[in-house]
């Protein structure tokens, strides 16, 4: 049986991406006409690491800086979703080896300011770090969310 990947082989594996592709079937529905970037995986964690501490950024910004770096309507959903928890998981692998500088991944939030519960450690885990750097987590409802995570998010350009 072959060894599975480590989280950071599989950050590693571009996959022939970035790719930029035409917006088509049910996609078009949702999104309209032009093209959708699919990041690399590396090129997801690049941006999450550039967050410093005591700011934020959402997936969605992520997926319109890749988006825009690449010349298309839109960063592919899905695959930034899969490549942000990717990052994740091979940050945590890296700090459970005893690296010092890892992927902040815990500043990376879902639409709405969530919390993302996939993250290792989930979010018990995740709201310790932010509070730690300065934010205020709060329930709403079923969700998680940083309070006025909006004054938070980092400018980031490509």
């Amino acid at each position: 049986m072959p060894k599975r990947k480590s989280w950071r082989d599989k950050l590693a594996d571009n996959k022939d991406l970035p790719k930029v592709v035409p917006i088509t079937g049910k996609m078009s529905k949702r999104w309209g006409a032009g093209t959708v970037v699919i990041p690399a995986p590396r090129e997801v964690d690049a941006i999450m690491r550039r967050v410093p501490a005591g700011k934020l950024i959402t997936i969605n910004e992520i997926r319109a800086l890749v988006a825009r770096k690449h010349g298309a309507s839109i960063g592919c959903p899905i695959t930034t979703g899969i490549f942000g928890w990717i990052a994740a998981h091979a940050a945590a692998e890296a700090a459970a080896e005893g690296a010092a500088r890892i992927t902040p991944y815990w500043r990376t939030l879902k639409s709405g300011g969530e919390l993302n519960p996939k993250y290792p450690g989930g979010v018990s885990q995740t709201k310790k770090r932010l509070e730690a750097e300065g934010h205020r987590v709060i329930v709403k409802g079923k969700r998680v969310v940083v309070m006025d995570y909006e004054d938070s998010l980092c400018a980031l350009r490509v």
